[in-house]
């Protein structure tokens, strides 16, 4: 499968918007999307296909040097194909350049994601309990630390 990570701008909004639909029990509205485009804080991308389909995306916001994963999501058409550790990979060479760690939160029982974030070398750090109320179920919250090297000096 041939595609590319691109960011995310007003064009992908309609596909973006029915991945969050598919993928998530409280899909963020096309207003809020389209708001994180313009957020400063925000790093959004996609991976487009060569006919423009959008196959997943992701979000991290980054406050000085700390990162959040806020959403990773892929059509569940195009799972179980690597997108969604092609989306990682690229924010965690983000991370390494401009970060000193990337946090996220993931649903316990969403298994082939803890999975993929330990691959990558996130660990688990804590639990926010009861976090999905009206599923009751927690959240993890996962953390991988990156080297702090002298950025942009010789």
């Amino acid at each position: 499968m041939n595609y590319q990570l691109v960011p995310m701008d007003k064009s992908h909004l309609a596909q973006v918007g029915e991945i969050e639909r598919a993928c998530f029990s409280h899909p963020w509205s096309m207003d809020l999307l389209e708001q994180e485009l313009y957020n400063d804080m925000i790093s959004l991308v996609v991976a487009e296909g060569e006919d423009g389909t959008v196959l997943g995306y992701g979000e991290v916001r980054a406050v000085l040097d700390e990162g959040t994963l806020e959403k990773i999501a892929v059509a569940p058409a195009f799972r179980r194909q690597g997108v969604a550790e092609e989306i990682l990979k690229a924010y965690l060479r983000l991370g390494q350049a401009h970060l000193a760690f990337l946090t996220l939160e993931v649903r316990e029982s969403n298994t082939p994601a803890i999975k993929l974030y330990e691959k990558l070398g996130f660990q688990t750090v804590g639990r926010r309990k009861n976090y999905y109320r009206e599923e009751h179920e927690d959240a993890l919250l996962m953390t991988i630390t990156f080297a702090q090297e002298e950025k942009g000096t010789e």
